[in-house]
């Protein structure tokens, strides 16, 4: 078949001629390229986007209730989520309450409450905060924990940014 043939125009009723194996694998090669950089794009769409996603949930919300938390015992810890990111509630000895963050400034480990150190330990690499302050004491973290409002009213405990 030559050039000339392919540009002329066909009858309606004439069929067409079978999709040729050298254009099948250009197809088939562009479809896999294609689906290649969609799955390399993606992953670097979601890295580059992911921090101004959280700022912009983190301004979203402004207050966290949580129903119950009152009867938290002393010298104990709840974990909640504040912007969907996880946050401690601590309940201290001498009956004041602390919210913070539950995300080490470090490396974004999530921290715990180690009631037999009265600190909050980060188990990735040993880092150590206050729990009344969230102020860093020992380990590599290199900032202090956020710390939230808490408020104290009957059947529950209200967080909000401080």
């Amino acid at each position: 078949m030559s050039k000339a043939d392919l540009n002329t125009p066909r009858p309606p009723d004439e069929a067409v001629p079978p999709l040729s194996r050298r254009k099948f694998v250009k197809a088939g090669m562009a479809a896999a390229g294609a689906a290649y950089a969609a799955a390399l794009g993606y992953p670097l769409f979601r890295y580059l986007a992911t921090p101004a996603e959280r700022a912009a949930a983190l301004a979203a919300v402004k207050e966290v209730t949580l129903a119950d938390a009152d009867k938290l015992p002393r010298e104990s810890a709840l974990m909640f989520k504040f912007a969907g990111r996880p946050a401690l509630l601590l309940h201290h000895a001498d009956d004041t309450w602390t919210a913070l963050t539950a995300v080490c400034t470090h490396l974004g480990c999530t921290v715990q409450f180690d009631k037999d150190r009265k600190a909050i330990y980060c188990a990735c690499h040993g880092g150590m905060y206050n729990p009344k302050t969230g102020a860093n004491i020992s380990g590599p973290p290199p900032k202090p924990l956020l710390v939230f409002k808490a408020q104290i009213l009957p059947g529950k405990v209200v967080i909000s940014r401080a």
